[in-house]
C-alpha cells in the first residue's frame, strides 16, 4: 500500500531509535549484550518516547539532566545513595560539633579529627585503587556500606552513653578513613558499570546534585537534632541510613550492568597506575590542579564550625545554616553541571578560579546572612571544578585502570586534607575563620592561574590543540 510521504520519516526516526547497534564496549567475545531501553542501553533507544516533538524547552532540559535516572540500576543506586548522604552529613557535622565539645572550643582539634578522616586516603588511597580494579565493585560496596553503618552505630553508642572521650572520636574517624579507602574509588568506578559511558558525565553531575542536596538538609536536621536531643542521635540516624545503600545495591540487576572482567593479581600494579596517570596529559594536568583546590580551598568542614560559633559567637543552628548554604549553592551547580554534554579544560580552570574569587569575597561576610548568600555561591562554583574534573578523569581512563585513576583522584581530593586541614585549623585559631577561608580561596586563585598560563602558552605552540599535552605538569 503506497504510503503517504508526510508519513515516511516518522517511520525511519522510529525504526532507528528502536535498533540498538552493538558496541564495542557492550560486547563479549564479539557478541552484543542484550539490554532493554531504558536499562543500559544506547541513549537514543533508552530514552524514546519520553515526549513528543517539539517539546518547550525547559522540559527538554529537565529530561536531558536527569536523563540517567532512565536507568534502573541507576535509579536505586540514586536513591540509596540519597538517604546515606543525608545521614553522613549530618554525622559530620556532629562531628565537628563534638569535638569542638570536647576541645573547649579548639579550631586544631577540628582540624585534627578531619585530618585522621582522611589520612587513611593519603597512605593508602593507591592500595584501594588496586583492590577496586581487583573485585566485584558491587559486592565491595555492599561490604563497606556495612562497615561504615558499623563505626557510626560504635560512635552513637559511646556518645549517647556519655562516655565518649576526644581520643575516642580521632580513632573512630581514622577507621572510617581506612574504609574509605576502598570505597571511594569503588563507588566512583561503579557509575561508568551502571551507566556506560555515553551517559557518564550526566551521571557525575547527578551523584554531585545527590552529595550537595544531602549537604543542604543534612547539616539542617543535624543542627536541629543536636539542639533536640544532642550529637548522639545523629551518630545513631546515619549508622541506620546505610541499610539503603545496602538494600539497592542487592536489588541491582548484574546483568545490566556495563561490568568488565577484574583484573588479575600482579606486582607492581599501583606503580603501574602512577604511570599510567603521570604519562596520561589530561589526566596528569587535572590531578595536580585538584591537588591543589581541593588541599588549601576545601576545608570548609573547619572553618565553617569556627565561623559560627567564633566569629559570629552563634549556636550548632548556625552552623547549619551556613553548611546548608554552601550545599544549596553546591546542588545548583551539580545540575547546571549534569545538562552539560563533556567537559573542557577551559570549563576546569574558569570554575576553579570562580571559586577562588568566590571564596575570598567570602571570607568578608561581616554578618551571618551575607556569609550565607556569599558561601551559596562558594558552593556553585565549587560543585562545578569537581564535576568536571571528575568527568574528565573518567572518561579519559581505560576500565583496567579506572579503579587505580579514582584513588589517585580520592587521594589528592580526600587525602590531601590531612595537610590542608590543620593548616586551615591553625590559620583559623591564631588569626580568625575568616583568615582560613579567605587563604584557600587565594591558593586555589593561585592555582587556576597558573593553570590557565600553562594552557594559553600550550594552545599558542600548536593552535587548535584542545587538551595540550603540558598543561599543568609544565607549570
Amino acid at each position: 500500500m503506497h504510503r503517504p510521504p508526510s508519513a515516511r520519516p516518522r517511520a525511519r526516526r522510529r525504526r532507528r531509535t528502536r535498533t540498538c547497534p552493538a558496541d564495542p564496549r557492550t560486547t563479549r567475545g564479539g557478541r552484543p549484550r542484550q539490554r532493554r531501553a531504558g536499562l543500559g542501553a544506547p541513549p537514543s533507544a533508552r530514552r524514546r518516547g519520553w515526549g513528543p516533538a517539539g517539546e518547550n524547552d525547559t522540559v527538554t532540559i529537565a529530561r536531558r539532566t536527569f536523563r540517567s535516572l532512565a536507568i534502573r540500576n541507576y535509579r536505586l543506586f540514586f536513591v540509596g545513595q540519597g538517604l546515606s548522604q543525608i545521614g553522613t552529613w549530618m554525622q559530620t557535622v556532629a562531628q565537628g560539633w563534638l569535638v569542638l565539645h570536647l576541645s573547649h572550643d579548639s579550631g586544631i582539634a577540628v582540624g585534627v579529627v578531619t585530618a585522621l578522616m582522611f589520612l587513611p586516603m593519603l597512605l593508602l588511597g593507591p592500595l584501594g585503587g588496586v583492590i577496586a580494579d581487583r573485585v566485584d565493585k558491587r559486592k565491595a560496596l555492599v561490604v563497606t556500606a556495612a562497615a561504615q553503618a558499623t563505626i557510626a552505630a560504635v560512635l552513637a553508642t559511646l556518645t549517647l552513653s556519655g562516655v565518649v572521650e576526644l581520643w575516642m572520636v580521632y580513632a573512630i574517624a581514622f577507621t572510617y578513613g581506612c574504609v574509605t579507602v576502598v570505597d571511594m574509588p569503588t563507588r566512583q568506578a561503579f557509575v561508568t558499570e551502571m551507566v556506560g559511558p555515553d551517559d557518564l558525565p550526566n551521571a557525575i553531575g547527578l551523584n554531585s546534585a545527590l552529595f550537595n542536596g544531602a549537604r543542604t538538609l543534612g547539616p539542617a536536621v543535624a543542627g536541629a537534632v543536636i539542639v533536640v536531643a544532642g550529637t548522639g542521635w545523629c551518630f545513631l540516624l546515619n549508622s541506620v541510613s546505610y541499610v539503603a545503600v545496602i538494600g539497592a545495591l542487592l536489588a541491582m540487576r548484574r546483568d545490566e550492568l556495563f561490568a568488565g572482567t577484574p583484573v588479575r593479581r600482579a606486582r607492581g600494579q599501583i606503580r603501574e597506575g602512577f604511570a599510567y596517570v603521570w604519562r596520561t596529559p589530561v589526566l596528569r594536568s587535572t590531578i595536580l590542579l585538584i591537588t591543589v583546590v581541593s588541599t588549601f580551598g576545601f576545608n570548609f568542614s573547619i572553618v565553617l564550625p569556627v565561623l559560627a560559633k567564633v566569629t559570629f559567637h552563634r549556636s550548632a543552628a548556625t552552623y547549619g545554616l551556613l553548611s546548608s548554604s554552601l550545599g544549596a549553592g553546591s546542588l545548583v551547580g551539580a545540575l547546571v553541571a549534569a545538562g552539560r554534554s563533556r567537559p573542557t579544560p577551559r570549563l576546569l580552570v574558569g570554575a576553579a578560579a570562580a571559586f577562588g574569587v568566590m571564596t575570598m569575597v567570602a571570607a568578608t561576610a561581616p554578618t551571618v546572612t551575607s556569609a550565607a548568600v556569599l558561601l551559596f555561591v562558594v558552593g556553585a562554583t565549587s560543585i562545578s571544578f569537581m564535576a568536571t574534573a571528575n568527568a574528565t578523569v573518567q572518561l579519559n581512563s581505560t576500565a583496567t585502570m579506572r579503579g587505580r585513576v579514582m584513588s589517585l583522584y580520592g587521594v589528592v581530593f580526600l587525602g590531601s586534607t590531612p595537610i590542608g586541614g590543620p593548616i586551615a585549623g591553625w590559620v583559623s585559631q591564631h588569626f580568625g575563620a575568616r583568615a582560613g577561608i579567605g587563604m584557600g580561596g587565594a591558593l586555589s586563585l593561585v592555582g587556576a592561574l597558573v593553570a590557565a598560563s600553562a594552557l594559553y602558552r600550550a594552545r599558542n605552540r600548536q593552535p587548535g590543540e584542545v587538551v595540550p599535552d603540558t598543561s599543568l605538569a609544565a607549570a
